[in-house]
């Protein structure tokens, strides 16, 4: 019904869109998000750096703003809405393809940021730690902050260092039963969570923001602060990087600038400084610490 735009490919997976894209160099891709074997964020990442004058136009059933503004982030231009397709998918191909953003209008009530914007990096440092007690000593500080500020905090750490966050939470006077009861502390299994999130060797995008997002959005409406902010503790990244999976940690960190994008969070990571005694590892510490806004190393 447009002879002016011709359709060239389709594909019925993630890897076969990328494959598609590199050979035939499209103007524009129409591309979902909940594909087989590797999702649509992941694809366009991929795309982009392989097709770069490509536009990208997503259209999902996604509606969640986090994933929403993590579309956007990865430089397409369009975000289409399943729901709105049947009124809005042609102008927004015919948008994206005249050079302007396009965001279904169910959407559009959501605060969504510009990529090409310049933003205040987002609250999200690492602790390097020479043993246990100086980990818990920084951990306890920045979930008693959080709890007695009225805020709420979410810890994914190994049992043991979960064991000892709540007896030294108890001798700060922070009442520990009523948190977990109400919702205000979430305490998890770091390597539980991580084996939700992982496909294939690789966090997934998609697993990883409905699943830390919505532990966000639940600890934050149980805190009683008027604007709360969540505290997100989470050493999933050090068993992956422990375990030789340096890229999966550091995608990890990744996805983890891209939450505080969408969220009122505060992210401390924490690596064991014994995982980077080798000359090696000086490459790995320093690619971990790109990705964060403060370091501190003790």
């Amino acid at each position: 019904m447009q002879p002016e735009w011709q359709v060239i490919c389709e594909a019925s997976d993630g890897p076969e869109a990328i494959q598609k894209a590199e050979e035939l160099r499209p103007n524009l891709i129409l591309l979902d998000i909940g594909l087989p074997t590797l999702n649509g964020l992941e694809a366009a990442r991929r795309i982009r750096q392989l097709s770069p004058n490509s536009k990208i136009v997503f259209l999902s059933t996604e509606n969640s703003p986090e994933v929403v503004q993590v579309a956007l982030d990865t430089g397409a231009p369009g975000y289409v809405y399943k729901a709105d397709a049947q009124s809005e998918l042609l102008p927004a191909v015919d948008a994206v393809l005249r050079g302007r953003q396009f965001v279904s209008s169910t959407l559009r009530d959501q605060k969504f940021t510009n990529p090409l914007e310049k933003r205040v990096p987002p609250c999200h440092e690492v602790l390097f730690y020479s043993n246990d007690s100086v980990l818990l000593d920084g951990l306890t500080r920045f979930i008693a902050a959080a709890l007695k500020g009225g805020n709420a905090a979410i810890v994914l750490a190994t049992q043991s260092h979960r064991d000892g966050l709540l007896q030294r939470l108890k001798t700060e006077c922070v009442d520990i039963d009523g948190a977990l009861q109400q919702g205000v502390l979430i305490s998890l299994d770091a390597r539980e969570t991580l084996s939700t999130i992982m496909v294939n060797g690789m966090p997934d995008s998609l697993r990883f923001f409905r699943g830390i997002g919505s532990l966000i959005e639940t600890a934050s409406k149980a805190a009683r602060a008027a604007q709360p902010e969540v505290a997100v503790f989470g050493e999933a990244v050090a068993l992956l990087q422990a375990e030789g999976k340096v890229d999966a940690a550091i995608r990890f960190e990744q996805l983890g600038n891209f939450l505080a994008k969408t969220h009122e969070v505060n992210i401390l990571c924490a690596y064991p400084l014994s995982g980077f005694h080798r000359k090696e590892d000086q490459l790995v510490f320093h690619r971990i610490c790109a990705e964060h806004s403060a370091v501190s190393s003790r």
